[in-house]
């Protein structure tokens, strides 16, 4: 990555990201990923839009669905005519540092829509389910332009409750069967959920799950994913939500 060199580049930068320009929002971000000096200072000089964005954070244990729900809910939004940011947290590579199975891979039918930005960032050793320039690249996303941002987690379990502080709807995605670990999620996850999904929810033990998930959480979504299943409800949940805040 080429440093910016000089005033000028940095206000070029700055107004690039401000028209939405996805290579310059790109840029940004990778910047601040590597916490260079520039990048925070054109960070510095985005002002906060006058419209927010929706931040809808999306987080829950490995193999639950989250990056099949995301899909679907951009799709949804984009039908809505919104810009959407979708930042996916994956674990870092022990060899480059960089994020492996990215996201970027899952959500194929979205790449050639330029209304969809998606970024996948490595955790580089940040606990929390986040990555440290998460906050960051929300921001940027905002300040581009984007309506909808969608952040998802890394997946590590009952103790990713970062995402709370990045966004206003928080969504956990859970899959039935999960028996004595709701009790460990009381600790965690569902102290931040505002809505709780159970995603897969055509197999064995869902009703069940859903059943004990209600007992701490009023707002407890069932969706099938691969099937598009319970999107249209969860994406009214977190419209109600929104407009409570």
């Amino acid at each position: 990555m080429t440093r910016l060199r000089h005033e000028g580049d940095t206000a070029s930068l700055t107004r690039l990201v401000k028209a939405g320009d996805a290579r310059a929002v790109s840029r940004l971000i990778t910047m601040l990923e590597n916490r260079e000096p520039e990048g925070l200072a054109v960070l510095q000089r985005l002002e906060s839009p006058t419209t927010r964005a929706t931040v809808i954070g999306m987080t829950g244990y490995p193999g639950a669905g989250k990056s099949t729900l995301i899909d679907h809910l951009a799709t949804v939004y984009r039908q809505q005519g919104k810009k959407v940011g979708i930042i996916a947290v994956d674990p870092s590579s022990p060899n480059t540092g960089g994020a492996i199975l990215g996201d970027r891979i899952r959500m194929q039918d979205h790449s050639c829509d330029t209304g969809v930005f998606i970024r996948s960032m490595a955790t580089r050793g940040q606990h929390g389910g986040l990555a440290s320039a998460t906050r960051d690249a929300v921001r940027v996303l905002e300040a581009a332009g984007y309506d909808v941002i969608l952040a998802e987690t890394v997946g590590v379990g009952q103790d990713e409750v970062d995402v709370a502080a990045v966004a206003q709807t928080v969504v956990a995605v859970v899959a039935p069967g999960l028996g004595d670990e709701v009790q460990a999620m009381k600790a965690g996850l569902l102290e931040v959920a505002h809505i709780v999904v159970v995603n897969k929810g055509d197999r064995e033990g869902a009703d069940s799950t859903v059943r004990d998930l209600k007992e701490w959480i009023p707002t407890v979504i069932r969706t099938v994913a691969v099937k598009g299943d319970g999107i249209p409800e969860l994406v009214e949940a977190i419209a109600a939500h929104q407009r409570n805040l």
